[in-house]
């Protein structure tokens, strides 16, 4: 069948059409996806990595093979989330870093021999505004340890030294000023939001009646403004180094180290990441996981918080069933001996046959001793406790709880090591489970209780006893 002429022009006219709207569905693709370009003298015949920082962290985002020239493409069809992001070798060795943000299609070409100073950077104001801060930083560094350098040989002459100490302020401020003008000037880069988390609290000046600093005042600001100047609502900082530097140097260092005060402090922080799901994850995570592995005693008690107040309740909106179950099991399991609490009772088989209340044991001091008889952790343990208690002037007995479950091989250790403590078997009882009541999971496992039976410390030594008694003795005292 032959065509017509208008048939012709309007098939014409449809190729046409659709020629155009393919090219704007591939063009709107690209713009959708990445594409970021390098060429780096000092690398070639080789893979390349594209890494991105999450939290403490650092994941594989993209492969690129690099040519005879150094040239390398990572791409992909998807956008990146914001952040910074390594360029790294095949031995995990990191070549530099650079930013990914609003604009993901970008080059630079650069030298190994100094990156940033040789970088040439194109379609991307962040990595220009950021390589141009590097720069600057690396000349304050230089220029400070020279002048360092300057105030050791001048510690002698006053004069000198003062010249000295006034450069080091001026080079400072500087470095100072150039960060607020590019803070300033590009209010919209991902860079002005990292240099401004960098800042620290200026701390007023403020004196107590004597005359001195008052340094209760300085903490109090330093710590209540530690955050003022890092968006907790930004998701990209989980995605730089920032993020976990400072909620780690908060809650280990600015915080007094309380689970009263962390607790309090905790709730807060993460009241403020709350407009951003991903921040708020990430923190939640982060403080539960911490204080999970913490060995720092009655630092369970946070963890314990943490899954009450975020997991139990279906705040923690990422977490399955079967992680908030187990969670949740861990922490009751904590929660019985938690420091401060009063201890479960045990009621046990003692040597004679009958039970042993460990509540109807008169003592101002009781330790709470687990142990297994064939254990060599367990023996070094029982000789160190008997020894302190030879010279002990705080009136403490030892409830002593033997694991093993043959009561003859218990019996003899008892009149092997001359064990003239209240010794009862752990395996005969009247009570629940000690391992459940005490989350034993291994001896020797040691707890210091009062009179009243309050758990004072737990998982001690016994070189740690006379120590944590004097100062909880000088503590009571003083109150």
């Amino acid at each position: 069948m032959k065509t017509t002429r208008d048939q012709y022009s309007k098939n014409k006219k449809l190729v046409w059409f659709a020629t155009i709207l393919f090219s704007l569905l591939i063009t709107r693709s690209n713009a959708e996806g990445y594409e970021l370009k390098f060429q780096v003298k000092g690398i070639k015949d080789t893979v390349c990595y594209l890494a991105n920082y999450y939290g403490d962290k650092t994941y594989l985002t993209d492969t690129a093979r690099v040519d005879s020239k150094g040239k390398f493409v990572f791409e992909g069809d998807s956008v990146l989330p914001g952040g910074i992001y390594i360029i790294a070798g095949q031995s995990n060795n990191k070549y530099f870093e650079c930013i990914v943000d609003k604009e993901q299609q970008f080059s630079i070409v650069t030298d190994l021999t100094d990156v940033s100073a040789n970088a040439k950077i194109s379609n991307s104001l962040d990595n220009e505004l950021f390589f141009e801060y590097i720069i600057r930083n690396i000349d304050h560094y230089k220029k400070m340890e020279v002048l360092k350098q300057r105030k050791a040989t001048f510690k002698d002459q006053p004069d000198s030294l003062t010249v000295v100490n006034e450069e080091i302020e001026s080079a400072a401020k500087n470095l100072e000023n150039f960060q607020q003008q590019l803070i300033n000037e590009n209010t919209e880069s991902f860079v002005s939001v990292l240099l401004n988390a960098m800042k620290e609290p200026k701390v007023p000046e403020k004196f107590t009646d004597s005359g001195r600093a008052d340094s209760i005042y300085q903490y109090q600001y330093y710590k209540n403004h530690y955050w003022d100047n890092f968006d907790l609502t930004d998701d990209r900082l989980l995605r730089t180094p920032l993020f976990n530097n400072h909620i780690e140097r908060f809650f280990t260092q600015v915080v007094y180290q309380h689970p009263d005060s962390i607790v309090q402090e905790a709730d807060v922080f993460i009241g403020k990441t709350r407009e951003s799901k991903e921040v708020f994850k990430y923190s939640v995570w982060f403080l539960t996981y911490k204080f999970e592995m913490s060995k720092v005693m009655g630092f369970d008690e946070i963890f314990v918080h943490m899954v009450d107040t975020y997991y139990s309740t279906g705040e923690a909106f990422w977490a399955d069933s079967t992680v908030v179950v187990s969670l949740a099991k861990r922490a009751d399991e904590l929660r019985g001996v938690l420091i401060g609490s009063n201890a479960p009772n045990l009621i046990l088989i003692d040597t004679a046959g009958g039970f042993k209340s460990m509540y109807h044991t008169n003592a101002r001091f009781l330790v709470l001793l687990f142990y297994e008889s064939d254990c060599n952790h367990c023996k070094k343990e029982i000789d160190a406790l008997k020894t302190w208690l030879e010279e002990d002037t705080y009136d403490v007995k030892v409830f002593a709880v033997c694991t093993d479950t043959s009561l003859v091989e218990w019996k003899k250790f008892i009149h092997d090591h001359e064990l003239d403590w209240i010794n009862v078997n752990g395996t005969r009882s009247v009570t629940a489970d000690y391992h459940d009541l005490y989350d034993i999971s291994m001896t020797p496992t040691l707890f210091l209780l009062d009179e009243k039976k309050k758990i004072l410390a737990k998982r001690l030594k016994s070189e740690q006893l006379a120590p944590f008694l004097k100062n909880h003795i000088r503590l009571k005292q003083s109150n």
